[in-house]
């Protein structure tokens, strides 16, 4: 494909992601699929296009390359025109209303600013910090993470094994047992280590969410929002394998999505369809040692993967997300036990659903007193080093912010508790 073409390529993507509003990598492969004439080369450029123009703010296709090319590209109007030929498979020659917009961009005026309901939020999170923690968080490829699973193998093993299917690995820095890959996840799933279950596909950040929990075996503990299973998986590695394991959620295709997981992995959970009050759960109330509750959230601290996101989140959305959190966390608070632990996380950076959602809880449940997250790092789950990180970031406390750029992770929140009556 000449660059021209590439352009064509782009513009045609971006058009249905904006009118699909489905995930960028969805309409990218299905492109990839009904375009088997471009080469990897190609569908690389052609993604990489993509994300930058979304990362800028996205919108109608030809418009957001046409600003691409003048902001980051930096391409001056006359260059822009000479790939917008309108011959072969380049795009349409540019109007004489584009030349004027071109031209009026200067060669390089910054990226749309992200919403301001947003900007306030990051703002409250992150302080001075927030326009660096915004770039990091739309900007550069997240990294593919492993979690060995330590009932089947440990780390050094999977790795030498990874090396020899010619995929190089580094250990996570923070889990202990993670590893860190350049590829495509997609790419994992033919190995046959993945087939044996002997590790799983999670970023860092969500292992030391898993870990946080402090699962121990022969303890009952609740996976509340279980959605993919990605974290009840972490939680039945720190229980290995014994005790009781219950993943609860919604929707019954999630739960169905579990079970080959659980097998692949050889580890057992009692897969609960819960009701939209938290019934079917009645059984479990004041029993669990230990409760994780992964709220339905905006998904913020995942925009370096789908920086489309950023644009398609509304205010109203997001008031919708923090009742629902607050609801939740109340409902899954009544299932622990005294003396037992609760979890609350979020994958997300907004202040909103996080530091509030734990501020409020803490206000109405009296029987729950913050639990320091330098006390539930103590486990072998995280390196020395995560330890410390997780120390510096909680200042002793018992709230912790990750982000791409504060752990190069995605933007997890976790608040702890433990129930004292």
């Amino acid at each position: 494909m000449t660059p021209a073409a590439r352009l064509s390529a782009a513009i045609e993507v971006l058009d249905r992601i904006a009118s699909s509003r489905q995930p960028a990598d969805q309409v990218l492969k299905a492109w990839g699929v009904a375009n088997r004439y471009a080469g990897s080369g190609d569908r690389r450029a052609v993604a990489d296009r993509v994300y930058a123009c979304l990362r800028d703010g996205g919108g109608q296709g030809r418009e957001a390359v046409l600003a691409s090319l003048a902001r980051r590209d930096k391409l001056a109007p006359a260059e822009i025109g000479a790939l917008f030929s309108g011959q072969g498979y380049a795009p349409a020659t540019l109007t004489a209303e584009e030349m004027a917009r071109l031209h009026a961009l200067g060669g390089g005026q910054a990226p749309a600013s992200l919403p301001g309901f947003i900007a306030t939020q990051l703002g409250r999170t992150f302080g001075k910090d927030a326009a660096a923690e915004a770039a990091a968080l739309l900007s550069g490829r997240a990294p593919v993470d492993l979690r060995v699973n330590g009932l089947l193998t440990d780390a050094s093993s999977l790795a030498a094994d990874l090396a020899e299917s010619g995929f190089a690995s580094q250990p996570t820095p923070f889990s202990a047992f993670g590893l860190r890959l350049d590829v495509s996840a997609a790419r994992l799933a033919a190995l046959d280590a993945f087939k044996a279950g002997r590790f799983e596909v999670q970023d860092e950040g969500s292992q030391m969410a898993s870990w946080l929990l402090g699962a121990q075996p022969g303890q009952t503990v609740v996976d509340y929002c279980a959605g993919g299973g990605g974290k009840t998986l972490a939680i039945g590695q720190m229980m290995q394998g014994r005790g009781a394991l219950v993943a609860c959620d919604l929707n019954p295709r999630r739960l169905d999505a579990i079970k080959p997981r659980l097998d692949r992995a050889g580890l057992e959970a009692d897969l609960r369809r819960v009701g939209p009050t938290g019934d079917r759960l009645e059984d479990l109330v004041g029993r669990a040692d230990r409760v994780l509750v992964d709220a339905p959230c905006s998904g913020s601290g995942t925009w370096r993967r789908r920086p489309e996101e950023a644009w398609r989140l509304t205010e109203a959305q997001l008031h919708g997300l923090v009742r629902t959190q607050k609801e939740v966390l109340h409902r899954a608070a009544a299932l622990v036990r005294p003396g037992g632990r609760l979890a609350y996380v979020t994958c997300s950076v907004l202040a909103a659903e996080n530091t509030d959602i734990a501020a409020v809880f803490a206000a109405e449940h009296p029987g729950f007193a913050p639990l320091p997250a330098p006390e539930a790092a103590a486990t072998p789950m995280l390196t020395d080093a995560g330890r410390r990180r997780l120390a510096e970031l909680s200042a002793g406390g018992h709230t912790v912010q990750l982000s791409p750029r504060r752990t190069d992770t995605d933007g997890f929140f976790i608040a702890l508790f433990q129930r004292t009556t």
